[in-house]
């Protein structure tokens, strides 16, 4: 049975969708989390929705903002306690063809999906703010990150990146026995993905659905998948990339 009793999590993204699910269930599994996103409100709901709200907390900030959010991250971290586990789960999805891809709109995504869980990592890898025993690091990234996609070219290359970044940092963090994973999902029924298949037509979204066996999956779905790897039941995984895509790869 996966308990996360007494452990310490941070968890990104953590206002809406694969976040929010995983903030909660963090919390009804007796770990204590801290939130960050960028809506105080959307915060301050998902904490009504978990397991002893008193005594979660959470960060308002923009994490691309680095040099402002390293400040305030570390005032918070003083207060928190010893991390135990961190989910990188704040991310944006980009479908736009390479013709209209512009330099721009590719460093938007980098930033957010890329360059920021890297900066937070490093900030997390300083001496004494990660629990003497280890702990684990999940990156959320995309099945897309390893199968193309067209129209997906900045998307898939931010997450492909994520994947890549997490097989290195496994090997550099091992030492502090600090596991590094990373969660592929395909689509799943987030705020994102459903204001995005709003605006296709009938078809394209039939098609969609059809890509996935089992049908387009839930936050919850994902969320299962990495408390499991923040779990202690996962001591011995790191630097690997779990696919939770209801079949969408085996296509």
């Amino acid at each position: 049975m996966i308990c996360l009793k007494n452990k310490n999590i941070i968890i990104t993204g953590a206002s809406s969708g694969i976040g929010q699910a995983t903030s909660i269930l963090c919390s009804k599994l007796g770990a204590r989390v801290l939130l960050i996103g960028r809506r105080e409100e959307k915060l301050k709901e998902v904490i009504s929705e978990m397991d002893d709200p008193s005594n979660q907390s959470y960060l308002v900030g923009d994490i691309t903002y680095h040099d402002e959010f390293e400040f305030n991250f570390k005032e918070k971290l003083k207060s928190f306690g010893k991390v135990d586990g961190v989910v990188h789960s704040a991310g944006i999805e980009m479908t736009r063809p390479l013709k209209m891809l512009k330099t721009k709109s590719l460093n938007e995504v980098m930033q957010l999906n890329l360059f920021s869980p890297i900066n937070i990592t490093r900030i997390l890898s300083g001496r004494g703010i990660f629990n003497e025993i280890g702990g684990s690091i999940i990156f959320i990234s995309s099945i897309v990150g390893v199968l193309g996609q067209p129209g997906k070219v900045g998307y898939s290359a931010s997450k492909g990146a994520l994947i890549s970044a997490s097989k290195s940092l496994a090997l550099e963090l091992a030492s502090k026995k600090i596991r590094v994973n990373s969660v592929l999902p395909a689509m799943v029924k987030t705020e994102m993905s459903i204001n995005l298949l709003e605006k296709l037509p009938d078809d394209a979204k039939i098609k969609i659905e059809d890509m996935h066996p089992l049908g387009i999956g839930s936050p919850d779905d994902v969320a299962n998948a990495v408390v499991f790897l923040l779990s202690d039941l996962s001591k011995w995984i790191t630097g690997t990339s779990m696919i939770v895509d209801g079949g969408y790869s085996s296509l």
